[in-house]
């Protein structure tokens, strides 16, 4: 069986995959999704008392609102260098840990 992954758009009559049969799963469609999960991060880091990190999920809350508002997707290498500055600074188990890993997945990182 062969594996084809899709990025973005996809239209018109095709006729990929083994029989003819194609699967397309695509993760980072949900922008509200994505925006809850933000905030919900941003409180969570209040509340643990991380000002360093509560500014890198402001970032990310803000640059999804900004792609949200401007209706465009929402810049990914931005939003991954933020989560990954955010990762480093929480503990592994944590569920400030798993909410910057949800919120990940929710916009295809």
């Amino acid at each position: 069986m062969s594996t084809f992954n899709f990025h973005g758009q996809v239209s018109g009559p095709s006729n990929f995959g083994d029989g003819g049969k194609i699967e397309i799963h695509h993760h980072g469609t949900d922008p509200a999704e994505a925006l809850r999960l933000a905030a919900e991060l941003v409180n969570h880091l209040r509340t643990e008392g991380q000002p360093a990190l509560v500014a890198q999920a402001e970032e990310v809350r803000g640059e999804l609102e900004q792609a949200r508002q401007e209706q465009r997707p929402a810049d990914r290498g931005r939003i991954r260098r933020a989560l990954e500055t955010i990762s480093l600074g929480l503990a592994t188990g944590s569920s400030g840990l798993a909410l910057a890993q949800s919120l990940g997945h929710v916009v295809g990182l």
